[in-house]
């Protein structure tokens, strides 16, 4: 599977810490042909963080992709009618945005844009970044897990000592993850340790 010529909606919430590990991801995707459509929640177009300031990366992520952010529900909703993607992918996905999804919310343009993937019978792909995924948000993660055209990034505890509820995507299985979802397949293995801190 080549990712050349396909159309991938890259949605990005509000975990600011993990941007630096999803920047890269974005550029191998375009270093693979594809199109890649940003689409950020409403806490990283509003919140600056020590991690950066939150349009400093959506200016970054737009001069890389050549397209303009969508930033509202209503301009993420022709992605399911009019303007269909191949594949959407949320990366970071918080625990906030993750428990929303695995509950039919859709608050913000990145959910909306992954219900219009999803209405259109195509892959939505995840990459966690949660602080309570083996805790509250566990079973939100198997929820989701469980429905149809919805694939996870390989991913484990980040850090067991001293957060053991939290668990991270490892990133770089991104572009690898996209391409097992466009043949309708869950890259192996989804739980994937992480070296100790």
């Amino acid at each position: 599977m080549t990712l050349k010529g396909k159309r991938i909606g890259f949605g990005l919430t509000g975990s600011h810490c993990t941007y630096h590990e999803v920047f890269p991801e974005i550029e191998k995707l375009i270093a693979l042909g594809a199109e890649v459509q940003p689409v950020v929640s409403y806490t990283m177009q509003t919140t600056d963080t020590r991690f950066g300031e939150g349009e400093e990366w959506i200016k970054k992520i737009e001069e890389a992709t050549g397209l303009k952010s969508i930033r509202t529900i209503v301009d993420a909703e022709p992605l399911g009618p009019k303007i269909p993607l191949d594949c959407m992918v949320i990366a970071p996905l918080t625990g906030n945005s993750l428990s929303k999804f695995a509950n039919a919310l859709t608050d913000s343009p990145v959910l909306m844009a992954a219900k219009a993937t999803l209405r259109n019978g195509k892959p939505v792909v995840v990459g966690i970044s949660t602080n309570d995924g083996l805790g509250l948000n566990g079973v939100n993660i198997m929820r989701l897990m469980a429905a149809k055209n919805i694939y996870f990034v390989p991913y484990g505890q980040d850090d067991p000592i001293k957060k053991p509820n939290s668990l991270v995507a490892h990133m770089e299985h991104i572009a690898e993850t996209i391409e097992h979802a466009l043949e309708g397949r869950q890259v192996q293995p989804v739980l994937k340790s992480a070296p100790l801190k």
